[in-house]
């Protein structure tokens, strides 16, 4: 007899240690998320993936799947709480969607989309972070981090080059550049790093090619953010 969990009614199977996210793409569920790759450990720190598992607020990319779990996940009070996460992340950091080179194929852009976030209920906070352009091929953009964590993960576990690292606390947080002038362009990133393309925002962006895609042909004109598509590299 196979183990498996109830997702939203529905009864979904599970292996020996798959997570409940992994578990739900598995069966075909889209689970909203922003930090979450199946390449890298998950850490779920930006809490979008968060589901009821037995009455109890879970992150789905790290609690375990264990046989006769019932999971809550697109209730109206989740769909609320994940909409207000996402104006939070838009409040705090500067994200103007039609100036953005990565419009059309980025994630939160997609997922407010996908949740119906037509306004912000909070005051946007409008911090001033610096962009460091002092690499010939890439781009860091501060202002659109959402310190998600994966360039941290790529660098480390694919590139093995440990470029990215997480530093301060609270409003202080940004992501430094293991270089010893901190610049991009004294690191060892290279284009073809994964690094250099794993994030779902506009944070870290190639200087060549920018709006080389016209709007219309940009991956989520075509898709919403719930197609689980592994063979697009989109989650």
């Amino acid at each position: 007899m196979t183990d498996s969990i109830i997702i939203d009614d529905r009864e979904v199977p599970i292996a020996a240690g798959q997570t409940i996210m992994e578990a739900a793409r598995a069966a075909g569920i889209y689970i909203e998320h922003l930090c979450y790759n199946p390449q890298y450990a998950p850490h779920g720190s930006c809490k979008l993936c968060t589901v009821k598992v037995d009455g109890v607020m879970q992150t789905a990319c790290t609690m375990p799947a264990l046989p006769g779990q019932v999971v809550e996940c697109s209730s109206p009070e989740l769909e609320q709480r994940r909409e207000t996460l996402v104006e939070m992340i838009f409040a705090e950091g500067n994200h103007y969607c039609p100036f953005c080179i990565k419009s059309g194929n980025c994630d939160l852009q997609a997922l407010a989309y996908h949740l119906g976030m037509h306004e912000n209920n909070f005051n946007h906070r409008y911090p001033v972070r610096t962009i460091d352009a002092s690499h010939s091929d890439l781009i860091l953009d501060h202002d659109r981090c959402i310190f998600c964590g994966l360039c941290i993960s790529a660098s480390r576990d694919t590139d093995q080059k440990n470029v990215f690292a997480m530093a301060g606390r609270g409003k202080a947080t940004r992501v430094v550049v293991n270089s010893d002038s901190g610049k991009l362009g004294d690191s060892d990133i290279t284009l073809d790093d994964a690094a250099a393309h794993i994030c779902p925002v506009g944070a870290i962006m190639p200087r060549a090619g920018a709006y080389a895609t016209p709007i219309g042909e940009r991956y989520f004109d075509d898709h919403d953010i719930d197609e689980i598509d592994n063979a697009s590299g989109k989650l």
